[in-house]
């Protein structure tokens, strides 16, 4: 029996069952969340690879729900900052999961800010260009505020750091009345992260509001220019026509009303790896799109952003199978 289905507009074929039950393999094991814990005992859940370069930035819902039913406080990590992991957890998994944010810790380093203000060998001190990098991280404290939140500033600490850079970082959040705190749970453990649980668990009783960037029913366009213009700081969207001619088929298959994950450089606030800082007076360019019907997303393609890795004609997983005791089957090497 051939078994098909369709991938990117184009029927693809397993030659048996062995298809589905590779699939049924994968996924009778993966929809339970990892349980770890820390060298101190501290439990977390690590449930599925969220690229948030190219993809929603975060873990699964099922393991954040899971954690909300086991602890008073819930950590979410959403990776590569406010433009890439922040803004897909508001706009897209928060939404979908019905949950709500109650704090923003925005994750800094030296080393980070120096590479902002232009240093190559960015590991060594330089105050002035921490000085000149700070452009970037005022984008994203303004970032988490179009969200409803004041983020704590939290500076994750290397050995190469400085005191004077610190300050640097330091100052920069008192001015703008933002909660500041070092981390050091690297070097130190959970004592290191002490000063931080503390800011955080003051930031929970400041005047917050979690508010989407943008309402669903919005066009597809308009969200994205949403994005690019407030999250990004473009001037605006320009599009290709292969992306003009995605955008047209998207709407005809019905994506209207899905919200929308840009798959982006993560180096830069804008679609160019090369732009450091706060870009300005730049124009986002988007180069194709595709409705993700089953994830329940668009997602868009800016610049020269390359996603995973395609698979073989035949890949391993035609192989796999789980027999009637359960056992899974075919992943000898």
């Amino acid at each position: 029996m051939r078994v098909g289905f369709t991938y990117e507009g184009k029927p693809v074929y397993a030659q048996d069952l062995g298809a589905v039950g590779a699939m049924a393999a994968l996924l009778r094991q993966a929809f339970l969340p990892n349980l770890v814990q820390t060298a101190e005992g501290n439990p977390a859940f690590i449930h599925m690879g969220p690229f948030g370069n190219i993809a929603h930035g975060t873990n699964s819902l099922r393991a954040s729900l899971f954690a909300l039913g086991l602890a008073d406080y819930v950590v979410q990590e959403a990776g590569f900052a406010t433009d890439l992991g922040m803004e897909k957890f508001m706009n897209v998994v928060a939404r979908a999961g019905g949950l709500v944010p109650e704090a923003v810790v925005l994750v800094a380093t030296l080393r980070a800010l120096r590479y902002h203000g232009g240093q190559d060998a960015y590991e060594m001190p330089d105050p002035q260009a921490v000085v000149r990098g700070l452009a970037n991280l005022e984008k994203h404290v303004e970032n988490v505020e179009l969200f409803g939140f004041k983020p704590v500033i939290a500076l994750n600490r290397f050995p190469t750091d400085a005191e004077e850079e610190i300050a640097l970082v330091r100052e920069f959040a008192r001015e703008r009345g933002l909660p500041f705190a070092l981390s050091e749970v690297y070097a130190k453990g959970g004592e290191g992260g002490l000063e931080l649980a503390e800011k955080v668990l003051e930031a929970l009783s400041l005047p917050h509001a979690y508010r989407p960037l943008y309402p669903l029913e919005m066009p597809l366009e308009d969200k994205v220019e949403t994005i690019a213009t407030r999250i990004y700081g473009a001037e605006g969207v320009e599009w290709s026509e292969e992306a003009k001619k995605a955008l047209k088929a998207a709407k005809k298959e019905g994506c209207e009303a899905l919200p929308v994950v840009v798959a982006k450089a993560a180096t830069s606030l804008s679609d160019n790896p090369r732009l450091r800082g706060r870009p300005r007076g730049f124009t986002a360019r988007v180069t194709d799109l595709k409705c993700r019907l089953g994830a329940g997303f668009v997602v868009v393609y800016m610049g020269g952003i390359e996603t995973l890795p395609g698979l073989p004609k035949t890949p391993q997983a035609f192989g796999i199978d789980v027999d009637e005791e359960g056992s899974i089957r075919g992943m000898d090497y």
